[in-house]
């Protein structure tokens, strides 16, 4: 079949890596005739594309971006018409909130057979504005009746859109987030290199974190809590993986608060080597107040580490009584409590990872992900 993907901008992220495998699935394991469309990757966060060279046909709309243009959103609509129509896909699949509706919008208007969106995170959420959260809100129901399915990364972005009335339950199908699970399950490989270049001593309990340095996803809270850690641990350190524009101010908080020889930052990496950091943790913490399902949660639980993560969207699908420790968001004392109890209890740590590694190694293959979506595909097809 021919398959358009429509994402806003192929920055390093989750929600780009999962689009990026499932286009190269579809091409290498099915043959079917794939086109990648985004905006320019722009952002501290790194160009996923320039960083993973692939056999993936692109077209970028320098017009299509993140902030919201008139101007340019108008213009981005008619460019995504215009590679679609030329295209002529049978499915048109979009992902974010951008792409998702003016993609959506493009597709329906040129009678596509099957148009499908992925949710990898709501774009309305409780910690914003109440006109923006309708604004968006409205936007999405309005986008959802122009497409044929619903994908949802976690069975917690249906609740939330359902109950938001953007779409029907039925409307929607879960498949889990897919990635190269190998690296992770090796991941423990390169543990002593890695703690090494790191500068972490063999005795050292590491707590790692993976995301953006950007608003809403929690380095603050972690930087408070670890006050508390330290105090009763002092061989625990931390490990911000990532880049983005809070680093310098995360950095000054660090160090009013007297804990610089307790943190590293690893700055931009490419995913293919998150499963060599992941290996020299000891432990995942999650302090995301908005996310669909973090990647980095189960990327954790594969490479055999335990996680801590605030209860938010899809957490609470990967952080099980058996695999970690959920907290209530913005609780930085359970935080700080449940990550003294790790670093404390080294048998509870391989415990809880191994429990984790067994449960989600074969949930989270891309592989797994894309035959799902390409019998989603098939279904709506055949209608």
């Amino acid at each position: 079949m021919r398959v358009a993907h429509i994402i806003t901008r192929m920055i390093v992220g989750g929600a780009q890596e999962n689009t990026l495998f499932n286009c190269r699935d579809l091409i290498e394991l099915y043959g079917d005739d794939v086109l990648l469309i985004t905006g320019p990757s722009l952002g501290p966060e790194g160009d996923l594309l320039q960083q993973q060279h692939s056999n993936v046909p692109v077209k970028e709309i320098p017009s299509l971006c993140r902030a919201i243009d008139p101007r340019r959103d108008w213009a981005s609509y008619f460019s995504i018409r215009r590679v679609l129509a030329e295209f002529q896909p049978d499915v048109v699949h979009t992902h974010s909130a951008k792409a998702g509706i003016l993609g959506r919008l493009a597709a329906w208007s040129l009678k596509v057979p099957a148009i499908v969106h992925t949710v990898h995170g709501a774009p309305f959420y409780p910690y914003q504005p109440w006109l923006t959260r309708t604004f968006y809100r409205a936007c999405e129901k309005f986008a959802a009746a122009r497409c044929h399915a619903l994908i949802s990364v976690a069975d917690a972005m249906t609740d939330q859109l359902v109950a938001a009335g953007v779409a029907p339950r039925e409307k929607f199908t879960t498949i889990s987030s897919g990635m190269d699970v190998e690296p992770f399950l090796k991941a423990n490989e390169t543990r002593p290199q890695v703690r090494h270049e790191l500068g972490f001593a063999d005795e050292d309990i590491v707590v790692g974190k993976i995301a953006r340095l950007f608003e809403l996803k929690g380095h603050n809270d972690v930087i408070a809590a670890a006050k508390t850690v330290v105090a009763a641990n002092p061989r625990v350190k931390f490990v911000f993986i990532g880049d983005g524009v809070l680093r310098k101010s995360l950095e000054e908080q660090i160090t009013a608060a007297n804990l610089q020889r307790h943190f590293v930052f690893t700055g931009l990496v490419p995913p293919t080597t998150i499963p060599r950091y992941v290996g020299a943790m000891d432990l995942l913490v999650h302090a995301s107040l908005r996310e669909g399902l973090a990647r980095a949660l189960p990327q954790a639980l594969i490479a055999g580490k335990p996680v801590v993560s605030y209860d938010v969207d899809g957490a609470r699908e990967v952080t099980l009584p058996e695999t970690g420790f959920l907290v209530k968001p913005r609780d930085v004392a359970g935080l700080a409590q449940s990550i003294i109890a790790l670093a404390g209890d080294a048998e509870l740590r391989t415990k809880l990872g191994r429990a984790g590694q067994g449960r989600f190694a074969d949930q989270f293959r891309h592989e797994t992900m894309t035959r799902q979506i390409r019998e989603l595909y098939w279904r709506v097809l055949a209608k």
